[in-house]
């Protein structure tokens, strides 16, 4: 199984403000659907409003200890490959916040919490290429 950290999603406040404030550091900002993508390397970056991101995931934000308003994303190349990772996650004891399931973007993805309650999303999103290292290229939007 591939390791690798595809996606950072960062659960924001205001979505216009933190796009101001990376596009000041210099990084080139792509918005769809009030989401804010950002290429990183072989990873991609993402700027998403907090209460959407909680909601994704299964959660509830309550602003306190425990969801932090950041989920990591592991992109794989297939839906099968989606349950396997899942299934390994729950073998390792992880804890299932939304279980796989067909998604808004015509993808299929789950989230998980390890042991110290940090957020993972497993998806597989036919609009996004994985290169063959495994490094995610973002679509031209």
């Amino acid at each position: 199984m591939d390791q690798r950290v595809s996606l950072i999603t960062l659960g924001v406040a205001d979505l216009v403000v933190s796009r101001r404030f990376y596009e000041a550091l210099g990084w080139r900002c792509k918005e769809v659907e009030e989401t804010v993508f950002v290429q990183a390397g072989g990873s991609a970056v993402v700027l998403w409003g907090r209460e959407k991101l909680a909601a994704d995931a299964g959660i509830e934000d309550t602003g306190t200890d425990g969801f932090g308003g950041i989920a990591l994303a592991q992109n794989v190349r297939s839906r099968e490959e989606v349950d396997a990772v899942v299934a390994a996650a729950t073998a390792a004891g992880a804890t299932i916040t939304k279980p796989t399931a067909e998604t808004f973007y015509g993808g299929y993805a789950a989230y998980f919490a390890d042991p110290d309650g940090h957020l993972w999303e497993v998806a597989h999103n036919p609009g996004f290429t994985l290169t063959e290292d495994g490094a995610l290229v973002l679509p031209d939007f």
